[in-house]
């Protein structure tokens, strides 16, 4: 082989490796799609507003040094602005990058059953750093069944209103009978 062509081979290579898709790691969404995919669900985006709840929860959890769900309040709380009908929440601490923290929500029966919530379409995740301690907090929310924007009144997460029937139109009340 001449000098020319190893050079060729060499650059080539390097070229491939270098390229900002090949440099470009996979975003939490797509390892979280990737992982739905393999077991019949559907992949999820990243959602801006999921995103600022997740940070949120972590940021909370890093300023208490502690790993509580309820570090801000209740959860339905924290993730009815987002106005998703169904939301679940997984959240760590202690791994130092996204995918070992899924690998360890994957690995436990109820992080992975949220990981897999039937109809997700968005997720946000979100890590921040203890001051304290240095320990790294976790915080993931992944959601679906989205109700149409002009909907975006009070609703709790994962439970549907029940249907209030109609007031009948009484000809006549007759002991608290409408006929």
């Amino acid at each position: 082989m001449k000098h020319d062509d190893t050079l060729a081979i060499v650059l080539a290579v390097a070229f491939t490796f270098s390229s900002p898709a090949a440099a470009r790691a996979a975003s939490p969404a797509e390892m979280i799609s990737d992982f739905r995919t393999q077991h019949g669900e559907h992949r999820v985006s990243t959602d801006p507003a999921l995103t600022q709840i997740a940070h949120e929860q972590a940021a909370a959890m890093a300023a208490k040094d502690t790993l509580d769900h309820d570090v801000l309040g209740r959860f339905s709380t924290r993730i009815s602005p987002a106005g998703a009908g169904r939301a679940a929440e997984n959240i760590a601490y202690g791994y130092d990058n996204f995918p070992k923290t899924l690998n360890q929500w994957i690995e436990s029966t109820g992080h992975r059953k949220n990981l897999l919530l039937h109809d997700a379409t968005r997720v946000g995740v979100a890590s921040v750093k203890s001051s304290a301690t240095g320990r790294i907090y976790w915080a993931m929310e992944i959601a679906g069944d989205y109700r149409n924007p002009k909907e975006r009144g009070p609703k709790s997460v994962a439970m549907v209103k029940p249907k209030v029937p109609r007031p009948q139109t009484c000809r006549l009340k007759l002991l608290s009978i409408c006929l």
